[in-house]
């Protein structure tokens, strides 16, 4: 069914002088500041979660404008190499993706479909551009972008910093930093022309001794269609294991394509 595939994909599956920060005193002021002052986003760097291998045990609730559907998921990363996402119901494994630099890899047990190409149809159908570090990068609690390539106006809004990206017309992207440790707090990706729009809130951070890692994923997504919320909430991590990532296709399913 789609909404299996759907949680798969997103949870599998978002700054020309020097300026100061600026206080502000409640939550609706916006002050501008410089557009290359990039203090927040080398900041958000330094924080850079360091591991080899990530296990994750989550809990997640899928709802759009039709039905709702609580199931857990196991996600396995490999650090800039693999993702593996299996997404069950009642203990029964109804969804699984493997996702890798170049190829993206899925089969759901419903319709006995499955899926094998890489990003480029993916990117089409969810309405904003995917690859391998985006999806790892929303995982994570990294900003969807690297930030240290693009270019952006910088303000402060509800005592975040808020960040949207100048490079692109079409696309719009606007990233916001909490001011103390300089991590994602929401990040927004819309087409508006084309009524997309997709919103990742990241709360309930937990220190490792690899870093930080927010626990709590909201995403939200908006597309002609109708809407799609999912909750992600990781219940167990474990970093650096020695993990597999058994993937293959039941025999008997039925290869589909993505338009």
């Amino acid at each position: 069914m789609k909404k299996y595939i759907i949680i798969v994909l997103l949870s599998a599956f978002v700054v020309s002088c020097k300026s100061k920060a600026v206080a502000v005193q409640n939550n609706t002021t916006t002050e501008v500041i410089a557009k290359k002052d990039n203090k927040a986003i080398e900041k958000h760097y330094e924080n850079k979660l360091d591991f080899s291998t990530l296990n994750i045990k989550a809990s997640a609730k899928y709802e759009d404008e039709k039905q709702s559907q609580n199931v857990t998921a196991d996600i396995k990363i490999e650090k800039d190499k693999q993702i593996l996402i299996s997404v069950r119901f009642l203990g029964i494994t109804m969804a699984k993706a493997l996702i890798t630099p170049t190829t993206v890899s899925y089969y759901e047990k419903i319709k006995g479909t499955y899926y094998e190409g890489d990003f480029t149809s993916l990117s089409e159908w969810l309405g904003t551009e995917l690859d391998y570090n985006k999806v790892q990068n929303l995982l994570i609690g990294e900003a969807f972008d690297d930030l240290r390539k693009g270019e952006y106006t910088q303000t402060i809004v509800e005592n975040l910093f808020r960040l949207e990206d100048q490079k692109s017309q079409k696309i719009q992207k606007v990233f916001y930093l909490d001011p103390e440790k300089y991590l994602v707090q929401k990040e927004e990706i819309s087409q508006p022309a084309e009524n997309i729009n997709l919103e990742i809130n990241y709360s309930d951070i937990k220190t490792f001794n690899q870093g930080t890692i927010p626990t709590t994923l909201i995403i939200n997504a908006v597309q002609p269609k109708g809407k799609t919320n999912i909750n992600l909430n990781y219940n167990n991590i474990s970093f650096n294991e020695e993990l597999s990532f058994p993937y293959s296709v039941p025999s008997g399913y039925k290869k589909v394509l993505i338009k």
